[in-house]
């Protein structure tokens, strides 16, 4: 092996002094340096605050999103301490600020029995990924101020006045030279505040964003905590008991819990350690799992639900239709898992698993019409589970899956080759012939889809399989569903739904998006699910190579950039393309289909519960929240055919 030559000494091993550190490699600290990290710079502040909230100091938190994306965060808590730290030399507050991992959240006699912050770096971190800082504290009777710039100290703290208040107040400027955008979302910052308040029983968080001429402000404030959460999760959905079940256990581990069943047929059971959503779960999770399979198998035994000759439920007919949020309080968490979301700590699952034996075992003894209501849904959840398995064996000899025996209307590509492959879910058979001659048999596969197909928010897994319209689907994509499906036997990297711009079209894009949401998870959390843009407009004229308009916007300005090359726009023919079907082979491969010139839209799944939410909304069964979220969205709609 050939030698790289250079010099590998002493001098060539880089220490990166102070917080040169996270400057240099930033997404270790945030994650990354997209919109998702800026976000994170304002939760990391946010969460100081929160940490004061916990221990029982604080009581509000604002956050304003000042004109020119300058962040403003300010807490009433006990300020940070000011006086000079006895190692640095500086005051505590600037060694906060400047010194990585320091901070009132490490070892086991820190400030905080516990602490939101994953790392415990976050004012450092913060500080040293902006351009500038500013930080006010009251604390002692005094007001005391100190500025930095990327992290370096520009203005030492020093006393500019007296307070009777306590808090803090951090104002800063994320780096544009670090950051690939400065413009933060709304709703999105918006939406984790939310989840901040629920999750944090009794504190006040406002958010303003002062950018536009109107700003926008809203206030969260949740005395009945997860109780609350639950029913904000659910008020789209019909219950099964009015008020969610809560549970509590304060000790070494504190466990919080609420529990509500709905009609729906899917299991949303969100985890938080220390206020961090737990997303891949862990062991409170599991300790959850195994003590509401065993309690409710236990209820149904001693109640004679079940009878000695049944099975017992399984944990998945008895999660059917269960909103619940779980959260506990880890003095030290230990995270694991691909993005480190996963709680490891073992003593955990004993925990949450004995309390809710307890708690649960108690309630459905106290309130036994409940208990017989949850069960009743179980029960016929086992039922429809038996017959899921049998309707999926059933596919399975008919299709026999492993010889690959595919739909009949399945165009299939030549190559074998998953990762290279892609299957277009074309609505209607016009189009589907369109796309048939026009695609490159190589690795594009077709397959057309006819009329409405089952809306899965309504349906139990055993009426899915020998449905129709979704069948074709299931075999096509090769990989199974709902806790079948296994992402690595998939048979085409991209999934590509490709309906008409119209409201039929929008409306077959929902109910397959909803079936993959519900059946097919991992194929969105994967990326394999995209979304066809075919264009809206064409313009022509002879002697002119055809343009193609895929937004209004797109429209406007073909029209000026072919002024502007001396085409008028009354010598210009314009044709409205109702559907993929008026498109011959040839322009749907330049326009939709073409890899090199195609516009597609991957379907990603950034936060499950708001993607829960929305699903639920659109549909499910309660009219009235979807009436008003059609209300309120419809000014941001376009290109809808009426």
């Amino acid at each position: 092996m050939e030698k790289y030559k250079h010099e590998y000494g002493a001098e060539q091993i880089q220490v990166l002094e102070g917080l040169e550190a996270v400057r240099k490699r930033p997404g270790m600290y945030i994650g990354s340096t997209s919109v998702r990290g800026l976000h994170h710079m304002v939760y990391e502040i946010v969460d100081n605050g929160v940490d004061e909230a916990l221990a029982g100091y604080c009581t509000e938190i604002n956050v304003i999103i000042e004109k020119g994306n300058i962040i403003a965060v300010q807490d009433n808590g006990r300020g940070i301490p000011v006086e000079i730290h006895p190692k640095t030399k500086i005051s505590t507050a600037e060694t906060v600020y400047t010194v990585l991992h320091a901070g009132g959240k490490f070892g086991g006699d820190s400030g905080y029995k516990v602490s939101g912050g994953l790392h415990g770096v976050g004012a450092s971190v913060v500080n040293a990924l902006s351009s500038w800082t500013e930080v006010t504290i009251a604390r002692d009777g005094g007001l005391f101020k100190m500025k930095f710039e990327k992290g370096k100290t520009v203005q030492k703290l020093e006393r500019i006045g007296d307070s009777e208040k306590t808090g803090t107040l951090v104002r800063f400027l994320a780096d544009d030279t670090i950051f690939e955008s400065l413009d933060y979302e709304y709703e999105v910052l918006e939406k984790r505040l939310r989840e901040i308040a629920f999750l944090t029983k009794g504190l006040k968080i406002t958010i303003e964003d002062q950018r536009e001429e109107t700003p926008k402000k809203a206030e969260f404030c949740y005395e009945g905590g997860l109780i609350s959460f639950v029913e904000y999760l659910n008020r789209t959905k019909e219950k099964i008991h009015p008020k969610p079940i809560y549970i509590e256990k304060t000790g070494e581990v504190p466990v919080e819990i609420a529990i509500q069943y709905t009609t729906s047929y899917t299991e949303n059971i969100y985890t938080f350690v220390n206020n961090i959503n737990t997303i891949e779960g862990g062991t409170h999770l599991e300790g959850f799992k195994r003590a509401l399979t065993k309690v409710f198998n236990d209820y149904a035994r001693s109640h004679n639900i079940l009878k000695e000759k049944d099975s017992n439920l399984q944990g998945e007919d008895i999660r059917e239709g269960i909103t619940a949020v779980v959260s506990v309080k880890v003095k030290e968490p230990q995270f694991e898992g691909q993005t480190k979301t996963k709680l490891g700590n073992s003593e955990v699952t004993g925990v949450v698993q004995s309390m809710v034996n307890d708690a649960l075992s108690t309630f459905l003894e106290e309130n036994p019409q409940i208990a017989k209501a949850i069960l009743e849904k179980c029960v016929s959840a086992s039922r429809a589970r038996e017959a899921a398995r049998k309707a999926r064996e059933l596919v399975r000899k008919k299709s026999n899956l492993e010889t690959s025996t595919l739909p009949g209307k399945l165009a299939d590509c030549s190559s074998k080759i998953a990762e290279e492959c892609e299957v277009y879910i074309v609505e209607g058979d016009s189009a589907g012939g369109s796309a048939k001659q026009g695609r490159d048999r190589r690795f594009q596969a077709i397959l057309p889809l006819w009329g409405k197909m089952l809306n899965v928010e309504k349906a139990r897994a055993d009426k899915i399989y020998g449905n129709d319209k979704l069948n074709p689907v299931i075999v096509a994509v090769g990989a199974g569903i709902g806790a079948d499906f296994d992402i690595t036997k998939i048979r085409y990297g991209k999934v590509i739904i490709m309906a008409d711009a119209d409201v039929d079209g929008a409306h077959i894009r929902t109910l397959l998006l909803t079936f993959f949401f519900r059946y097919m998870r991992p194929l969105i959390e994967n990326g394999n699910v995209y979304l066809a843009q075919p264009p809206l407009y064409k313009l022509s004229k002879k002697g002119m190579e055809d343009v193609y308009c895929y937004t209004d916007e797109d429209l406007d300005k073909a029209y000026k950039d072919l002024q502007a090359k001396g085409i008028e726009r009354e010598t210009l023919s314009l044709q409205r393309y109702k559907g993929l079907g008026e498109m011959n082979p040839e322009q749907l491969w330049e326009t939709t289909m073409n890899p090199e010139t195609r516009i597609l839209v991957k379907v990603t799944m950034e936060d499950a519960i708001k993607a829960d939410e929305i699903f639920s909304l659109l549909m499910g069964d309660e009219v009235e929240p979807r009436r008003e979220f059609i209300q309120a969205n419809a000014k941001y709609v376009k290109n809808l055919d009426i």
